[in-house]
């Protein structure tokens, strides 16, 4: 049996972390709709559910490469600025958080020290701020 369903998957694509990702949070969208009920989240997740075994069953393996490597492209995005805002939310006692109206970078000052300005590093545009 085990030589029969390698066999039937030679040359497709498999379970990468996309394919994953899909089946997972179809899963949650099932669970939901039997929670809340609707039917809305149950056609989500039966729609997520086909999608996801079409990636598993699929041949074309560089098409889904690409798109697994543009699902870790937005992930990293989301998950480094969630991890951001942790920081941020977990430094806040301490420190204030700007941003520098040239260059949008986050610039974080010591907290209580008044009326200061602030210099930033990445573009060294100076401005005046309450802390």
């Amino acid at each position: 049996m085990r030589e029969k369903i390698a066999r039937f998957m030679y040359g497709r694509n498999g379970v990468d972390h996309f394919t994953r990702f899909l089946i997972y949070g179809a899963l949650i969208f099932i669970l939901l709709d039997v929670i809340i009920g609707g039917g809305i989240f149950y056609a989500i997740g039966l729609a997520m559910m086909i999608y996801g075994y079409f990636r598993a069953f699929s041949k074309n393996i560089n098409k889904r490469r690409m798109e697994n490597a543009k699902y870790y492209r937005i992930r990293s995005k989301v998950v480094g600025g969630v991890k951001n805002w942790w920081d941020r939310m977990k430094q806040s006692k301490d420190y204030c958080f700007f941003r520098c109206p040239s260059c949008k970078a986050m610039l974080r000052v010591p907290r209580g020290k008044g009326k200061i300005r602030v210099t930033c590093r990445k573009c060294g545009n100076a401005f005046e701020k309450r802390t």
